[in-house]
């Protein structure tokens, strides 16, 4: 994949890992469009890049996809990178939480039925135009779950094996479909309590371009290669050690 002369849209590009890779994609000559659901993140993120084009919208709610690939269709026509990266999460505990059926549809809704739904609405374009790139942002999760996420790893999990299905059924297709799974990383997402082994969101974004330049089409970045071996030579002991970090 080259890295330049893009048009990329990036979802929940306000902040984190998302407004990192804008910022980096927007330096190497991309044009770059981030979407989120909160006016005053993206303003302050447009600020930041001047280059960036915004739009507003909750990519859970499927009248705002329609409303985001009508704006793409007409503004940004030349489109040829999606990268699924809008993500939520809760901490549930199934048992006692009277909400955990609502929090449960919320991260469905913008984990995985999000990205089906703009992957399906946003193709017609990325098909029309030149290296077409669709990018989904995943987790090393989708192989040994964290008990305090009841539904995040189990959404991501699915998002990875819709992954894989859609890459093999559009296999005859001009675009590559391809995975980026993350580590932890340093941000909001994590309310100012992220894990010791946390990476920081430059060094996330960095990795993952260099990955992105390769072939591959799943990019396990940091750990998530360790996590990967432990999960099929020792899945128990993977399960317990993950679990016991802090």
């Amino acid at each position: 994949m080259k890295l330049t002369g893009n048009t990329v849209l990036i979802t929940g590009g306000s902040s984190g890992y998302g407004l990192e890779l804008a910022k980096q994609l927007t330096a190497q000559n991309n044009r770059v469009l981030i979407c989120g659901r909160d006016s005053g993140k993206l303003a302050a993120a447009k600020e930041l890049i001047p280059a960036l084009s915004v739009f507003q919208c909750d990519v859970s709610i499927p009248e705002d996809c329609h409303k985001l690939q009508h704006w793409i269709s007409l503004e940004h026509p030349t489109l040829n990178i999606l990268v699924n990266n809008a993500a939520v999460v809760h901490y549930s505990e199934f048992l006692t939480d009277e909400e955990t059926i609502e929090k449960a549809k919320a991260e469905f809704e913008t984990n995985l039925l999000a990205p089906i739904r703009l992957t399906k609405l946003l193709l017609p374009i990325l098909l029309q135009n030149q290296t077409a790139n669709l990018i989904n942002i995943t987790t090393g999760l989708v192989y040994i779950p964290r008990t305090r996420y009841t539904y995040y790893n189990a959404s991501k999990a699915a998002l990875h094996s819709f992954t894989q299905v859609l890459r093999a059924q559009l296999a005859g297709q001009a675009i590559q479909v391809r995975e980026i799974m993350l580590p932890a990383v340093d941000t909001p997402w994590h309310k100012g309590n992220p894990p010791k082994i946390a990476i920081s969101a430059a060094e996330a974004v960095l990795f993952s371009l260099q990955a992105l330049e390769t072939d591959r089409e799943e990019m396990r970045i940091g750990k998530v290669k360790l996590l990967y071996v432990l999960s099929r030579l020792f899945p128990k002991l993977a399960f317990n050690k993950l679990n016991s970090l802090d």
